[in-house]
């Protein structure tokens, strides 16, 4: 069993148990101590668990922890958000795409010409490599393997030179204080995107509304635009409205 499916068996371990101790993976998994520990390490990166003790726990906060992959099989009405999203993508565009399932879907999709795009995700990376009309910069760093993404230092410092037309971000819950992330470092990089954007383009499915997570990104005032794929539910629709922020319903 390789280190990635260890993981995902921990963590749905973890929703039934609520907690698990190193002798519990050592015995569960067969492995020695150092590599359970490893495991346990790497979880805690990526913001998968808070470790105690002896073990380890869900973060409280946190209601459902997916891998990348799992995200991308379930596509739901993330293609056609990054339609709508694409669709906002003139030529000449200036653009960062914020990593994720949904703007990986906006890198496929968009068709203007001659545009430049900043990413951190390897992912969208790859996918612009057969748009021969788009300059892709991939923003570098240390690499977050569970979610396919470059983080830390460099990164920022990278983005600090940078200015953007719009950036496409995505978000993994929302309630009425504005947009979360399950880790600091997600939240952080976030909050420096939008940092170099003159457009802030929300993509977010239904699943994201009243979804608490550990660390806020930013409040409702950075958002220019919402992208979703069904009408924002109370209070999301009366918030959109007292900010002045744009709604567009995918497919509606």
């Amino acid at each position: 069993m390789t280190q990635e499916d260890r993981i995902k068996s921990i963590v749905d371990y973890l929703k039934l148990n609520r907690n698990i101790s190193m002798e519990d993976i050592c015995t569960l998994y067969e492995v020695s101590y150092d590599t359970a520990r490893r495991d346990l390490v790497k979880m805690e990166s990526d913001g998968l668990i808070v470790r105690v003790r002896g073990g380890a726990i869900l973060p409280s906060m946190t209601k459902s922890i997916t891998s990348y992959k799992e995200r991308l099989a379930d596509a739901g009405g993330k293609r056609a958000i990054a339609m709508a999203a694409a669709s906002q993508i003139k030529d000449r565009d200036i653009i960062m795409l914020d990593t994720g399932t949904t703007t990986l879907y906006v890198a496929e999709l968009m068709s203007a010409a001659d545009n430049v795009v900043v990413t951190n995700s390897i992912d969208i990376a790859a996918v612009l490599c057969d748009k021969p009309n788009t300059a892709t910069h991939l923003l570098g760093g240390m690499l977050n393997t569970w979610h396919r993404y470059a983080f830390g230092p460099r990164t920022v410092e990278m983005l600090s030179d940078i200015r953007v037309d719009k950036l496409f971000l995505g978000t993994c819950g929302l309630t009425d204080e504005g947009l979360f992330a399950p880790t600091e470092e997600e939240a952080y990089m976030k909050r420096e995107m939008i940092k170099r954007a003159s457009q802030v383009i929300l993509l977010a499915d239904s699943t994201k509304f009243n979804k608490n997570l550990f660390h806020r990104v930013c409040p409702f005032e950075a958002i220019d635009l919402l992208i979703t794929d069904a009408a924002p539910p109370a209070p999301f629709d009366q918030i959109c409205h007292d900010h002045g922020i744009q709604v567009i319903v995918s497919g509606g």
